[in-house]
């Protein structure tokens, strides 16, 4: 049978990328013009899923509210709390077992995106008649990730979490494929050293207890969002992959200030003097912009004001003041935030949250 359901995350608390993820949900962090998660829900409904079970955090209201019942997806949604809070991810999964039931079904860490379609993973799990299979990428660090073990025969043969010594260069990616089996396994697994049940851990118990578990390596760019390089470089690749025809200016702009094809502005955008827009750039509604250059590769949200700056490789939120002549790259600016200029001597006056990084 097909495989038509997918369980996605959308809990955790993403300490890496604080201050930020303070008050908002990662999964719901802007990039190239729209949440997180939708990047990983468009992916799911394009290879076939009908049905989404999305883990929250207890009491967050946030993400669904955001995302809604999957009406603009044409699927369902439905969203679930973790017992007891996050305990690992092994945990999610096994927290959703009364919506999956026996069926086959996908695992997918939304914050993790990848370029091509989930597509033949499905055909491979199915056509090999797998119990698990596992998306693998190549990657510089492996020690972040799990990493798959390979025999002599070039056989999967073990996964370990975040090893030290890394037996190969490959990650285990945040897009799993099960049978039921799985939650055969979740209870012969206890929690790990940091308190947590591990995906790993799920994988060993199946490869050592003789199921069918496969790989599939990912081919094009995959990226996992753990910090905050991850999104600015994510944010690049999106607005690079983005269709020329999907950029569209709702407000009016010269030619003389557009410089490139992929340049998108929303409605009620004011354009004022000595103003550079360099695609590729998404700019949202209800902006003002003066004696600035924004981009190449920048999205700024709504309601903010630039005034002064130059902007490039960025993510600017919504409601955002930039006011003063800096010239700002590779850089996260958090909902409402302010620069403006200070002429009361020789100093600089900063008022700033938990774990901010300035850099000057």
């Amino acid at each position: 049978m097909p495989i038509t359901k997918a369980i996605l995350t959308g809990g955790g608390r993403a300490t890496r990328l604080r201050p930020i993820t303070t008050t908002l949900n990662k999964h719901l962090i802007p990039l190239a013009g729209k949440p997180m998660i939708f990047y990983a829900i468009e992916k799911a409904v394009e290879a076939g899923i009908t049905e989404i079970f999305i883990n929250t955090n207890p009491g967050d209201t946030q993400l669904a509210a955001a995302v809604g019942n999957g009406e603009r997806w044409g699927i369902s949604i439905t969203y679930f709390e973790q017992p007891g809070g996050p305990q690992g991810i092994a945990h999610v999964v096994n927290a959703a077992k009364k919506f999956v039931g026996r069926d086959s079904f996908m695992f997918y860490l939304s914050d993790n995106i990848i370029l091509n379609s989930l597509a033949p993973l499905f055909k491979k799990f199915e056509s090999e008649n797998l119990d698990c299979l596992l998306a693998l990428s190549k990657v510089d660090d492996p020690t972040r990730f799990g990493v798959p073990q390979f025999n002599a025969a070039g056989e999967l043969s073990d996964v370990i979490e975040k090893p030290a010594v890394p037996p190969s260069n490959f990650a285990v990616t945040g897009i799993y494929v099960y049978r039921s089996s799985f939650f055969k396994a979740f209870k012969h697994i206890e929690k790990s050293a940091r308190g947590e049940y591990e995906i790993s851990s799920i994988h060993s118990y199946l490869l050592k207890e003789g199921y069918q578990v496969g790989y599939e390596e990912i081919t094009g760019w995959w990226k996992d969002t753990g910090q905050p390089q991850d999104l600015i470089t994510l944010n690049h690749l999106l607005l690079d992959q983005k269709p020329t025809q999907e950029f569209f200016c709702a407000s009016p702009v010269s030619q003389t200030v557009r410089q490139g094809d992929k340049v998108a502005l929303g409605r009620n955008v004011h354009i004022g003097q000595n103003v550079k827009l360099n695609s590729p750039l998404i700019i949202e509604d209800n902006c003002q912009l003066e004696n600035c250059s924004i981009g190449p590769y920048v999205t700024v949200g709504q309601n903010s004001t630039i005034k002064q700056a130059s902007l490039r490789e960025s993510i600017v939120f919504g409601g955002c003041r930039l006011e003063a002549a800096v010239n700002i790259n590779q850089s996260i600016l958090g909902q409402a935030t302010t620069i403006i200029p200070h002429h009361e001597g020789d100093f600089q006056r900063l008022v700033v949250g938990d774990q901010t990084l300035i850099e000057l």
